[in-house]
C-alpha cells in the first residue's frame, strides 16, 4: 500500500510510536543536534538548514500542526528553562539573547516535520528511507511473517484455545437445534464475522492475503477471538433456549433473527467497537492491510502495541508452545 506520509496523520503517528524503528532511524541518519536536559534537540534554524527551506516555512508547519508536533516532542522554551538552554552552550549562534521564547524539536518532532514538508526534496528523501527502515524493522521483529504477527501476543494462545472450546458449543447448537441445510455452519459463522468486523471469511482472507491453507482465526488478534468466543457462547445459548420454547428445530430465518437481536445488544456494542478499532488499526500498521469497511475505525497504534507484538516479551507461537507457563495455561483451559 502506498503510504503518503504528508497526508496521513495516522501513518505518521504509527511510525513515531514505533520506538524500535526510531532507534534504527536515529542511527541511520545521525542528525547533529544539541544535548539539553538528557535529549537531543534541534532549533528552527537547524531544521531549515537540514531541509533546505526558509525558516518561515518551518514556522508555518508549526502553526498548522502544533498539536501533533507537541505530542511528538516539540517544545517552546521560556523563562528559566530557556535561560538554562542558553547557558548550556554560549557558542550557539542560533539563539537570540533577547527572544522571550524558543521552539525546539526533539528527534521525533524533527521526523514529524520531515513527514509533513512538501516543499523539500531532502524531506522527501528522508520519508522514503524512513518507510524502508520501518518495513525492515517490522519484518525482522516478526520473523518475516507479518500475516501472523498476532500470534506474538502473549494473550493469543489462551484466547485461541478458549475460542476453540466455545466454537464447539456453537457448532453443537447449530447441529442439534437448527434445520438450515449443510451450509449452515459457514453461513452463521460468516454472520458472526459480519457483525463483529463487517466482512465475511472470504473478504477477510482477501484483505490479509491469506493462502488457501491458512486458517482465518489463526490470524486474528486475541481481543477479536475473545469477542467471537463470547458471541458464539451467547448465541448458542439463545438458539438452544428458543428451540426448546418452540419444541422443534429452528428454521434458518428464525436463527437469523436471533443474530439480529444479538447484534443490537447494548452490552456488546463497546466490545464490537473495540475489536473493530484494534483490528483495523493494527492490520494497517503491522500488515499493511486496509479493511475498507472499517476505515472509520482506524487509529494510530499506541506505543504499547509495538512492545506487545515486536518487543522482547512477544514470541512466535512455536516458541510459546515450548514455554512451561504457557503449557500450564493450556492445561487450565483444557480442564475448564
Amino acid at each position: 500500500m502506498n503510504k503518503d506520509l504528508t497526508n496521513s496523520d495516522i501513518h505518521r503517528q504509527n511510525i513515531l510510536n514505533n520506538h524500535y524503528a526510531l532507534e534504527k532511524i536515529e542511527v541511520h541518519f545521525a542528525f547533529f543536534g544539541k544535548q539539553f536536559e538528557g535529549r537531543t534537540v534541534f532549533t528552527k534554524a537547524d531544521l531549515a538548514s537540514l531541509f533546505e527551506v526558509d525558516e518561515r516555512t518551518i514556522e508555518r508547519y508549526v502553526a498548522q500542526h502544533g498539536d501533533e508536533l507537541g505530542r511528538n516532542g516539540y517544545q517552546v522554551l521560556r523563562g528559566k528553562t530557556l535561560k538554562n538552554y542558553r547557558l548550556s552552550d554560549v557558542s550557539d549562534t542560533n539563539v537570540g539573547d533577547k527572544a522571550p521564547s524558543l521552539g525546539v524539536f526533539s528527534f521525533r518532532a524533527l521526523l514529524n516535520i520531515a513527514m509533513l514538508l512538501t516543499e523539500s526534496e531532502r524531506a522527501k528523501e528522508i520519508r522514503s528511507r524512513i518507510l524502508d527502515i520501518v518495513m525492515d524493522v517490522v519484518a525482522e521483529k516478526a520473523g518475516g511473517h507479518t500475516q501472523f504477527i498476532n500470534q506474538r501476543d502473549p494473550d493469543f494462545f489462551p484466547a485461541a484455545y478458549q475460542e476453540f472450546s466455545y466454537r464447539e458449543s456453537f457448532t453443537s447448537a447449530l447441529n442439534r437445534h437448527v434445520d438450515a441445510g449443510q451450509f449452515k455452519y459457514a453461513h452463521f459463522t460468516n454472520k458472526i464475522y459480519q457483525i463483529i468486523f463487517r466482512e465475511n471469511a472470504a473478504e477477510y482472507r482477501q484483505v490479509l492475503k491469506l493462502g488457501k491453507n491458512d486458517s482465518v482465526r489463526d490470524s486474528m488478534y486475541a481481543e477479536v477471538l475473545n469477542l467471537i468466543a463470547s458471541f458464539e457462547n451467547g448465541i448458542a445459548s439463545q438458539i438452544e433456549r428458543r428451540a426448546q420454547e418452540l419444541g422443534r428445530k429452528l428454521l434458518g430465518s428464525e436463527t437469523d433473527e436471533l443474530f439480529v437481536q444479538a447484534e443490537t445488544n447494548p452490552f456488546l456494542q463497546p466490545l464490537i467497537h473495540d475489536a473493530r478499532t484494534r483490528m483495523a488499526s493494527r492490520d494497517l500498521c503491522f500488515r499493511d492491510a486496509l479493511h475498507d469497511k472499517l476505515h472509520s475505525y482506524i487509529q494510530a497504534v499506541p506505543q504499547a502495541d509495538f512492545e506487545r507484538f515486536l518487543g522482547e516479551t512477544s514470541k512466535a507461537l512455536e516458541e510459546r508452545l515450548k514455554d512451561e507457563e504457557t503449557l500450564a495455561v493450556f492445561k487450565r483451559l483444557k480442564d475448564r
